[in-house]
């Protein structure tokens, strides 16, 4: 399931606008049925137009998303949770990923990994995370009016890089879940979920222009010399 409503803020009409000559959300629905994984890739959408955009693309639109699910508020577990609602009411269907749009850079190798995991561990959920780079979350602060820092692990401030663990942030590019967990739950987020480590060349969420020039660059380098594409 692929959740790309029209409303987003901050970098406008981001899932169709054009990353490299192609609708955004090309790359995602490409990924997704080159993994060969998938009995239906599903485009949860409350805009005609990226109806169409997603239609041309190869993926199926069986509906358009209520409005009431399309605001800034809604969480996107329950978008997925009502796609999984509609086309399946028999409750057939064996597994759900969840494929953000404004995740371009992940592969149809990377889905197929993730769900290799996720079969293995057993778990009701999996999400998919990256390793925080640089900037060393350990020393995270807040910044108070008065021009302070307010350190979110005071403890750890003091600590060496190598000798402080690695902590993981998720990205939205591959969550799997348990059809009868998300009907259960309405969430991905249930105890026990597992994270699939990817690297974060190919994690990037696009929420701002810096993260769109961002992925325009990663994107040239990762698909030089290839052929191009329809949609």
């Amino acid at each position: 399931m692929i959740p790309a409503r029209i409303g987003s803020r901050r970098v406008p009409r981001k899932n169709i606008r054009e990353l490299l000559g192609r609708p955004a959300i090309a790359y995602t629905i490409e990924a997704a049925i080159a993994s060969g994984l998938f009995e239906q890739v599903v485009v949860s959408t409350d805009s005609e137009e990226i109806a169409a955009v997603a239609s041309d693309c190869g993926a199926s639109v069986p509906f358009l998303r209520e409005a009431a699910l399309a605001d800034d508020q809604t969480h996107v577990s329950a978008v997925t949770l009502d796609a999984l609602r509609r086309v399946d009411p028999a409750e057939q269907i064996q597994g759900v990923a969840q494929l953000m749009a404004n995740c371009p850079l992940r592969t149809a190798d990377d889905i197929v990994s993730s769900l290799e995991q996720f079969d293995r561990s057993g778990s009701a959920a999996q999400l998919s995370v990256t390793a925080f780079g640089w900037q060393n979350p350990w020393w995270a602060s807040e910044l108070t009016p008065a021009g302070v820092l307010a350190p979110i692990f005071p403890d750890r401030m003091t600590w060496r890089s190598q000798e402080l663990p690695a902590l993981f942030c998720p990205t939205g590019a591959i969550w799997w879940v348990r059809p009868d967990v998300l009907r259960r739950t309405g969430t991905f987020h249930v105890p026990g979920r597992t994270g699939w480590v990817m690297p974060w060349q190919r994690a990037l969420d696009i929420d701002t222009e810096e993260d769109w020039q961002m992925a325009e660059q990663l994107l040239r380098l990762s698909r030089a010399g290839e052929p191009t594409h329809v949609c």
